[in-house]
């Protein structure tokens, strides 16, 4: 009886030596992501000649209404990040997100397990003069609930390379963009709920993508148009047009239809709209993550694989332009946008597509393809 009762007098404190050992372990790993998070990270420096400009717009497209606003009879307002090749200055480096656009990073408890956004330092130079010369466009459209400066690596990269890149936010399809200082948050009919669904490329979802796809594809028409016109004496007519996921399928369908066009490139994006099926007749990237279906070879996994891929291969078969396929080994969706070159902490990372490839050296080879493709249509 004394054995027993010495037993159930030491479990208690067992009991609390493992909770207080798991408090410890807990708190030090707590501060070691604090620590961590609050280290400065430096995006992959552009590979070009040029240094790189940027400037912010607020584009409003008077001959539009805007289907996806919570109100009627609005007019389509963009907000557009323009990155292009800079005259040599020797002025800093301006803030990778400012002002309202901070909001991008992540929020609550998971705050302190993102690098925050203060100590990301990219490398262009805000309001320069440009270059001397006429460079082709380069439109960027993210992925859907992204906006365009997450993809400020990439715009960098094409930008020092001789590209003015013009990054469209889709306006209520992201999950925040900034307006003339104030924040706008996604509605329902800029991001549907089938979108969430399970099945993503099938059904409901497909229905929705083939609508929203017009949408994203006029923003991106008219911004070509806009950037263009505005800087009429710093770019030619060739334009190229870039998006990652949703984006991608928008850039495949504004290639489509804009006459100026000489190439799309797609980042790991399901295709939709009537491109799938009318194909395109310029040349084609399609780059994925490991054993993406959009490239129109993989291992399917799933319906929405199966879906994918069929989609895919309607859209391979009804093209007639040089297509390049690729797919980058380690690779996952994300990885296709600046996430790659954050720090996120192990639990949060876990919970977001990224794979397993050093951030860093995706974003390098994500650069060299599309730089690659970008010069051999435009020049």
């Amino acid at each position: 009886m004394r054995a027993v009762d010495a037993r159930k007098r030491r479990w208690p404190r067992r009991l609390l030596l493992a909770l207080l050992t798991l408090a410890i372990a807990l708190g030090g790993y707590v501060g070691y992501v604090a620590v961590r998070a609050a280290q400065p990270v430096t995006l992959p420096t552009p590979t070009g000649t040029f240094p790189v400009g940027r400037t912010i717009a607020d584009w409003t497209d008077p001959g539009r209404t805007d289907p996806l606003a919570p109100e009627p009879n609005q007019p389509v307002e963009l907000s557009v990040w323009l990155w292009y090749p800079a005259a040599k200055t020797g002025a800093p480096p301006a803030p990778y997100l400012p002002g309202a656009w901070s909001g991008l990073h992540l929020s609550g408890i998971a705050s302190i397990a993102e690098t925050r956004f203060g100590d990301v330092h990219s490398h262009a130079i805000a309001d320069v003069p440009f270059a001397a010369g006429r460079f082709p466009v380069v439109v960027l459209e993210p992925g859907l609930g992204f906006a365009a400066p997450q993809y400020t690596t990439i715009a960098e990269n094409l930008a020092s390379h001789g590209y003015l890149v013009a990054g469209v936010t889709p306006t209520y399809s992201a999950n925040l963009t900034v307006l003339n200082g104030r924040t706008v948050d996604r509605t329902p009919a800029g991001n549907p709920a089938a979108f969430d669904s399970s099945d993503l490329h099938a059904g409901p979802a497909q229905t929705a993508g083939d609508r929203l796809i017009a949408d994203w594809t006029a923003d991106a028409l008219f911004a070509a148009a806009r950037a263009a016109k505005l800087e009429a004496q710093h770019v030619d007519t060739k334009t190229l047009y870039v998006g990652h996921s949703f984006g991608g399928a928008a850039a495949l369908e504004a290639c489509h239809e804009d006459s100026h066009c000489v190439g799309a490139a797609d980042l790991d994006g399901t295709q939709y709209g009537p491109v799938v099926h009318t194909g395109l007749t310029k040349p084609m990237l399609l780059l994925g993550s490991e054993n993406s279906c959009i490239t129109g070879t993989c291992r399917p996994g799933n319906a929405d694989d199966r879906s994918s891929l069929t989609t895919a291969r309607n859209l391979l078969q009804a093209s007639t332009g040089r297509i390049t396929q690729s797919q980058i080994k380690g690779t996952r969706h994300f990885n296709f946008s600046d996430y790659s070159g954050y720090y996120l902490a192990a639990p949060i990372r876990t919970q977001l597509a990224l794979g397993s490839i050093d951030g860093p050296q995706t974003l390098t080879t994500i650069n060299g393809y599309l730089t690659t493709f970008a010069d051999q249509v435009s020049r």
